[in-house]
């Protein structure tokens, strides 16, 4: 069973693999895989940005996405006369011909993944490149294209080791995707710890995130300009403490929530003992 691995933590944004997509099929027929795609309004592949934080602590999440060959496909659901059908190899295709006028199958994907073609009526969405890969290629175009390795394809077998962590795009759709992301962008909280007094930050003051439902903590120093990270943490209200030679420890726990966003908390006052 042929499946895709996203590793986000390795995706720079560059967009190489939506831009081979578009150069493989635009104005190309690959019949009877895929008709021609419309030069716009159709990303077989796409990357979303993301920005997160607020300022200055901000960072920006990119996240690949394209179909995700699902072993519950919704689109194979509600179309008809077999429209829509998986091969051997596990890759989902829409089949151009019969699936004509069947606008359903583009409504049915809950990850916007499928497109409907107003000029030949037809919904479109990536095969996994099913007619390279019959000629001989051993990953599609947007594989072949990522220069970081953010993007992978092969047999599930291969990859058993890495998937243990994998996580699927709207789990609550219960599709059963074939496309498998590591690294899925979590929470994060940022600030800064600084002695107002004296117009400095504090360097190397320990900065202790409470969990206030588990109770799970977890430990960081301010670096050389007094910023800590917590990144790849939980939705959950927290408490902050912060030590330092030389200070009174701080408590700060108002406001202190990722459930709804990232977090810059700011800057931290600490007082000399």
């Amino acid at each position: 069973m042929k499946v895709f691995v996203v590793d986000v933590a390795k995706c720079v944004g560059c967009r190489s693999c939506q831009l081979v997509c578009k150069d493989e099929h635009c104005d190309n027929d690959w019949m009877p895989y895929a008709a021609p795609q419309p030069d716009t309004g159709q990303f077989w592949m796409r990357v979303d940005e993301k920005e997160r934080g607020q300022v200055p602590k901000v960072m920006v999440s990119y996240t690949p996405v394209m179909c995700q060959h699902c072993e519950n496909a919704p689109c194979m659901a509600v179309a008809k006369d077999g429209a829509v059908y998986r091969r051997e190899d596990g890759l989902v295709v829409v089949d151009p011909v019969k699936a004509r006028g069947q606008k359903a199958i583009v409504e049915a994907c809950p990850y916007d993944a499928v497109f409907w073609n107003e000029e030949l009526e037809i919904p479109q969405k990536c095969t996994g490149c099913a007619h390279l890969l019959d000629d001989g290629w051993t990953v599609p175009r947007c594989v072949e294209a990522c220069a970081h390795d953010a993007l992978l394809f092969g047999e599930y077998e291969d990859f058993a080791d890495m998937l243990e962590g994998a996580e699927a795009l709207k789990p609550e759709a219960s599709t059963a995707p074939h496309v498998y992301y590591l690294n899925l962008p979590k929470r994060f909280i940022g600030g800064e710890v600084a002695d107002l007094e004296a117009d400095e930050v504090i360097i190397g003051a320990e900065v202790t995130l409470t969990n206030k439902a588990t109770g799970e903590t977890l430990t960081t120093v301010t670096d050389d300009f007094g910023d800590f990270w917590f990144k790849q943490i939980d939705a959950a209200e927290y408490a902050i403490d912060v030590v330092a030679e030389g200070y009174l420890p701080r408590h700060v726990e108002d406001f202190v929530s990722t459930v709804d966003r990232d977090l810059n908390i700011g800057t931290i006052a600490l007082y000399q003992a």
